[in-house]
């Protein structure tokens, strides 16, 4: 499988999927299609990586930053996100595919909230994967969101100030119990991390790509697979002689 070391794999996964507004207008199409286009990708990516052992994959899928866009493009978004849902459902049942989502959910329409948490309870029960959509989701404001936690447990006399370790943020976040990605991809050529895992990313391996998000297909994960393979993560220490 393209030379893939399979006793080497990233434990956790995260992709910025970006590049479907761009893909569709260099077909002259309306963005909607390249949104659409993209849940082929996504579709792809979620069965590579449980085909080949990937514990946990992340996915962006819905910044904060996208409310700002134009009421059609969110309300499509949301439709495209329900269809995928109730499309994968099925999959995700029969590969022990674990649906779980990171931001705040509380913001997105009532009607996707309510299958968002029933894809959750039907998929509580799965451990062979964990797919984690960030919806709704902003690094900064998952940080402000962790340190409100905090300060309400100090506040309340549970925990006192000293005792505030890097371990007490990371259980405050949303994802507590994940862990920190290994390998972080973006697609489209962008150099920006763009508000996604501010703090899980620290000592993350960043994969490039100039592919559009609904052009990144097995074949490309793969290689941004095998890429970070011959990497050295020495996490702060001194290069091995």
């Amino acid at each position: 499988m393209s030379n893939i070391n399979l006793e080497k794999l990233p434990k956790h996964i995260a992709i910025i999927m970006d590049g479907n507004g761009r893909w569709a207008k260099k077909r002259a199409l309306n963005r909607i299609y390249g949104h659409e286009n993209g849940i082929d990708s996504v579709r792809e990516v979620v069965r590579t990586s449980r085909e080949i052992g990937i514990s946990y994959l992340t996915l962006y899928a819905f910044s904060e930053e996208n409310w700002k866009r134009p009421k059609h493009e969110v309300d499509a978004l949301m439709n495209l996100l329900k269809s995928f849902l109730k499309n994968e459902l099925d999959e995700m049942l029969e590969n022990g595919i674990r649906f779980q989502t990171i931001g705040r959910s509380g913001k997105l329409p009532e009607d996707v909230q309510r299958l968002l948490s029933d894809t959750s309870d039907k998929t509580s029960q799965n451990k062979d994967m964990v797919l984690n959509l960030a919806l709704s989701y902003g690094g900064r404001q998952e940080i402000l969101d962790a340190f409100q936690k905090i300060f309400m447990r100090v506040e309340s006399r549970v925990l006192r100030p000293e005792e505030i370790t890097e371990q007490t943020i990371s259980d405050s976040l949303y994802t507590t119990g994940i862990p920190d990605p290994d390998l972080l991809i973006r697609t489209s050529g962008e150099y920006r991390i763009s508000n996604f895992l501010l703090w899980q990313i620290a000592y993350t391996e960043i994969y490039i790509t100039p592919t559009l998000w609904p052009d990144f297909r097995k074949e490309e994960y793969l290689a941004a697979i095998k890429e970070f393979q011959k990497r050295e993560r020495r996490f702060g220490a001194s290069e091995a002689e």
